[in-house]
């Protein structure tokens, strides 16, 4: 076995069990081909084979040959096993020296590297050679108690219930002051409408026009300069500022301090400004005793907040489903293994409960009726029928004896047996899918990291606009103030030609941002 060498090729092209079995049996009858592994959700075979016969080349090639996509691994420290243990008992420097030098000396140990202040190890082996147990014994005989260290088999960190919560609630808030800010503006929209067709037939002078606008319910004054319907719109605003854009507030707080610009910073900019503009030019009015009531933003921020926070609610309900299942994955795991000595003919000599991150390759694995099967492997000895629809899908129990395959995760259910280990942790068909969906979960859509780029420049983009428009505006009106005389809504002489100017180029590019706010590239 000395002059055997060890690679990896990736195989493309496999969909089921039978293809894996196509070719391990097809590779093993090749000469110079001593051992075949395949993964199937890994995608990968593992080759043990005499360089002196055959080259990994060709082995790719035999792959092809079947009818599948073959490469070469060139970093073949890929089937590498790692191992995590926790030591106590080392007092000094020393002790780490003993621990290192001690497993760096046993065969198929690659790495090994002891930390005194966290007590912890960091081991590399070759899992042909050696396993965890053999690594875990050889620094007990040292006098030591090496542990493995825990790992989180809960799905605890891809819990998304606070958020969807907390986004639900921002919604509703937002919701419930929303609808009657809409109300109100359809009304006035409606009724403004109307009024203009009054004017059309009739040709009513200014006057009559002002008399009867400030005639409807919600134009009349109850305080001098402060309408129904500008105190409603405020009242009604308050609520969603505070309770409904509080997560923007914090999340915005917390970009501008890395000294970034989110789509949180424009929302928290756009309704912030729409709302302190507002309700300035309402002080201001009162103040003013003015005779028309001001243009106001108060409908803008609660109906910003709605779309958005509804969007947010939507995403982490759409990210919960997916660690749901995850998290179901993830507690198909079995904990624990029963391993088994076997002597001459199969007889059972001894059997022990171990963690199932220490079964090794090779091991015999005992399984009961009823029980999980801990990792992949064959079966060696024993008949039953296992239930394998966590990974196939498949309803019926599927029947296994001597030379078949089992996957880690399906449950045994009639007849006792006795399998050999081929994939062990890391490696096993139920680990790959684990680790495909966490990884489906944290990586981005290249077109979203796209998304993400563009919004750090759209934001102060959008920004540097509005305050262009803001300028421009007031230029524009300080040269030709007929231009803004014409747009600007309820012009009256009582206001001076500056203030007018003033809030038509606020009212712009208060518009500019609100309008690039729900854009929807930040929606999406």
């Amino acid at each position: 076995t000395k002059t055997l060498s060890k690679c990896y090729v990736q195989v493309t092209g496999m969909t089921c069990a039978s293809c894996v079995a196509n070719i391990e049996r097809n590779l093993r009858r090749e000469d110079g081909i001593h051992s075949i592994l395949v993964a199937l959700m890994a995608g990968k075979a593992e080759v043990r084979y005499n360089p002196a016969v055959i080259h990994p080349s060709a082995i790719a090639e035999l792959i092809r040959e079947l009818g599948f996509g073959a490469t070469v691994m060139e970093n073949c420290g890929e089937g590498d096993g790692i191992l995590e243990l926790v030591v106590r008992g080392m007092t000094c420097a020393s002790c780490v020296h003993k621990i290192e030098s001690t497993l760096m000396k046993t065969n198929g140990v690659l790495y090994c590297s002891v930390a005194l202040a966290t007590n912890k190890a960091h081991i590399k082996y070759d899992p042909e050679i050696i396993g965890p147990r053999d690594v875990i014994q050889v620094i007990k005989d040292l006098g030591f108690t090496p542990s493995l260290v825990r790992k989180d088999r809960s799905a605890s960190h891809l819990d998304h219930k606070q958020e969807i919560r907390q986004w639900k609630r921002s919604f509703v808030v937002s919701l419930v002051f929303c609808i009657p800010v809409m109300g109100l503006m359809i009304y006035m929209m409606v009724m403004d409408s109307q009024l203009s067709e009054a004017h059309a037939h009739h040709n009513m002078s200014n006057e009559e026009m002002e008399a009867l606008h400030s005639s409807m319910v919600l134009e009349y004054q109850f305080l001098p300069g402060l309408s129904v319907m500008n105190f409603l719109s405020f009242l009604l605003c308050v609520p969603v500022q505070m309770f409904g854009g509080w997560h923007f507030y914090i999340q915005a707080y917390k970009a501008l301090k890395h000294k970034t610009a989110n789509m949180d910073v424009l929302i928290v900019l756009a309704t912030s400004i729409a709302f302190v503009y507002s309700f300035v030019i309402l002080l201001v009015a009162m103040a003013e005793k003015a005779k028309v009531n001001p243009v106001t933003f108060f409908d803008t921020p609660p109906m910003l907040f709605v779309f958005i926070s509804l969007g947010r609610w939507l995403e982490h309900v759409a990210k919960g489903k997916t660690s749901e299942a995850l998290a179901r994955l993830i507690s198909l795991q079995a904990t624990e293994a029963t391993i088994v000595t076997l002597g001459p003919d199969n007889v059972l000599l001894s059997e022990e409960q171990v963690d199932v991150e220490l079964v090794q390759r090779g091991d015999i694995v005992k399984v009961i009726p009823g029980g999980k099967f801990p990792v992949d492997g064959h079966v060696i000895e024993g008949h039953s029928m296992v239930d394998e629809s966590l990974i196939t899908g498949e309803a019926m129990p599927v029947t296994k004896k001597p030379g078949n395959t089992v996957i880690a995760g399906s449950i045994n259910q009639n007849g006792s047996l006795l399998i050999s280990a081929t994939h062990v942790g890391a490696d096993t068909t139920l680990s790959q899918i684990v680790k495909l969906v966490e990884e489906a979960q944290t990586s981005k859509a290249p077109i979203q990291q796209f998304a993400d780029k563009l919004s750090g420049y759209f934001v102060p983009s959008i920004v540097a606009v509005s305050v262009v428009t803001l300028f421009a505006w007031i230029i524009i009106g300080f040269v030709d103030f007929e231009i803004v005389e014409k747009y600007f809504l309820g012009y009256n002489k009582s206001i001076s030609a500056a203030e007018v100017i003033i809030r038509f180029a606020f009212q712009a590019s208060i518009t500019v941002l609100c309008i690039a706010c729900p854009c929807s590239l930040g929606l999406a």
